[in-house]
This record gives C-alpha cells, structure tokens and sequence, in this order.
C-alpha cells in the first residue's frame, strides 16, 4: 500500500502572537481605571450630603476626621499637635494653599469646629468642608 502523505516536516512560525499580549494589556488598563479613583479617596468617610460647587484644582491639602475621631493629613495620621504644628507651617510658608476638610457626617459639630479652630490659630483663610453631592 502506498503512503498518500509526505514525509516533509512542517514549518515552524516564528512570529510572536500579539492577541494575548494585547488582551492583558487592556485587561491591566481597566483594572487601573477602576481602581484608580478607589485609592484617590483614602480614608473611608460618610461625608455630609449637599450642595456645592465643584473643587478647584489648586494647590491643596486635605484634613480628614473620621467616626473613631482619628485625624488624618493627606491620609497620614496625625495627633491634633502634630496638625496644628503642620498648619502653622502651611500658613506660614504657602498662604495660597486650600485645606479641604472632609469629616464623617456622624460627628458631633464641637469635634469639626475644633479642627476649624486650629486652622484659624495657623493662619489658613483658604478652606473648605467637604461634602457629598446630593
């Protein structure tokens, strides 16, 4: 009997297949797309819901108080002393920076007007309560 195929090997292909490449590319853009905006925010806070008009984007620091009563700047925890020691030093050096304050909506209004006291004892005349639009 006859062999009807050839002995001839078959070619290798030496290009690199890009489809996968190209897919985890794209799979690593969205992941970063999403979670991008997660991390921005930091601290975990139920922010007060109202009406505001939008952030300007300036040169900025952000104070947040949380339900445990915690102090951050810019998601760093800092003691009351080591804030007002930070702000005096804001005030002192960069008087166009704006403190944005975002507390938790739970908190008694004496433990919000206390992190405003201490920034009116730096000097800050730039500020703003940070709050959820409606």
């Amino acid at each position: 009997m006859a062999r009807r195929t050839s002995l001839v090997s078959l070619s290798q292909i030496s290009d690199i297949n890009m489809t996968p490449l190209m897919d985890l590319t794209f799979i690593l853009l969205i992941t970063f797309i999403i979670t991008f905006p997660l991390i921005e925010q930091g601290i975990a806070i139920n922010l007060p819901k109202g009406k505001a008009a939008d952030m300007q984007n300036a040169v900025s620091r952000s104070i947040s108080l949380n339900l445990a009563k915690q102090l951050y700047l810019d998601d760093v925890p800092v003691s009351k002393e080591e804030l007002l020691e930070s702000m005096a030093e804001i005030g002192r050096n960069e008087p166009d920076t704006t403190i944005y304050v975002r507390a938790d909506r739970k908190l008694p209004y004496g433990d919000v007007v206390e992190v405003m006291r201490i920034l009116h004892e730096a000097n800050i005349t730039r500020m703003a309560l940070v709050t959820e639009a409606e």
